[in-house]
């Protein structure tokens, strides 16, 4: 029998690990995709087809992987930290630098330039480019991925105090590059 949609993720988990439950694991991947999917975009600097690869990774790896998982924090954390890594593994096997051209946003659907703020959805993106790794992906754990600052610490393998100091920077950073935006 399916669990109920209601399930928190460790009944979840619990099924998968007890009766190899796919059904329970497909919730899983319902429940958190959108999230994972949306913090890896803003860390590909919006290249929706590397992110949607990355994704896939994340999900598999965290399937293969799932017997490892301690229940010492969120399911939610442990899979930002699979996404987080897949996309540290991909820059390396790249060996490129992911912020060396804020001006190269990848929009994925054509279509969203019809919308009514497509522009300040890529002045977003175009600022959100300009951060080092570090400050995008503490924002996108904490903002997108709906972190607080310490499961951001444990997702990124960083200590707390630095995902605070990303966090700050990036928000002054992105101010001040979207308030010249505004004067403009």
């Amino acid at each position: 029998m399916p669990p109920a949609a209601s399930a928190t993720d460790a009944e979840l988990i619990l099924a998968v690990l007890e009766r190899d439950d796919r059904n329970a694991f497909a919730q899983l991947v319902n429940r958190h995709q959108s999230r994972v999917r949306t913090v890896l975009r803003r860390l590909t600097k919006g290249d929706f087809g590397l992110a949607d690869d990355l994704a896939q990774e994340t999900f598999v790896l965290a399937w293969k992987n799932l017997r490892h998982f301690r229940f010492e924090a969120r399911f939610s954390t442990w899979i930002y930290r699979i996404a987080f890594n897949a996309w540290q593994s991909e820059a390396r096997k790249k060996r490129e630098v992911l912020l060396d051209d804020p001006d190269s946003v990848v929009m994925a659907d054509e279509s969203q330039a019809d919308l009514p703020d497509a522009a300040s959805i890529i002045d977003l993106e175009r600022a959100l480019a300009t951060l080092s790794d570090g400050e995008r992906a503490a924002i996108a754990a904490c903002y997108y991925g709906d972190l607080s600052h310490e499961e951001a610490a444990q997702a990124l393998g960083i200590p707390l105090g630095t995902v605070k100091t990303h966090v700050l920077r990036a928000k002054a950073k992105l101010r001040a590059r979207l308030a010249g935006k505004d004067a403009a």
